[in-house]
């Protein structure tokens, strides 16, 4: 069996994978064929500043805070409802229900199902209410960024 050598497989790249310089129509100067083919597209913080003031980028985010402000705040008064609960009443804490299975144990579980039912909920959520138009705000973006969006 051939051993591999880490070194012999190359350096590894640092560039950014959603870019292309070809596709995007800037490939920087060519220094034996004179001027640029193309006008070099807007800085980043043009298309940014752009970007964040559209009525589609405010949309997304105002969804996101829909979401997420509600679900966090409920999420941590859940939390604290136990924490507050296990300290204060320890006795009905301890109350068995089943077995050895008593309150505190089962509430605790109940905060792993919380965790996996508020994940599924965001997952949903984003993927039913903010990814497509995200999507689309990223062409958008791709676009201006290339210079052909203005």
């Amino acid at each position: 069996m051939d051993m591999h050598d880490a070194r012999d497989a190359g350096a590894a790249r640092l560039d950014d994978p959603w870019y292309d310089a070809l596709a995007s129509g800037w490939d920087g100067p060519d220094e034996t064929a004179g001027p640029p083919r193309r006008a070099r597209p807007p800085a980043a913080e043009e298309v940014y500043a752009e970007v964040h003031g559209s009525a589609a980028f405010q949309e997304v985010r105002r969804r996101y805070r829909r979401f997420v402000f509600p679900a966090v705040a409920a999420f941590l008064l859940w939390y604290l409802a136990y924490v507050v609960a296990a300290t204060t009443v320890p006795g009905m804490m301890a109350r068995p229900v089943v077995g050895a299975l008593n309150v505190a144990m089962l509430a605790g579980l109940a905060q792993f199902a919380t965790t996996f039912l508020l994940t599924w909920a965001y997952a949903r959520h984003a993927r039913l209410r903010r990814d497509r138009v995200a999507l689309e705000l990223r062409w958008v973006t791709q676009e201006m960024m290339r210079g052909h969006g203005r």
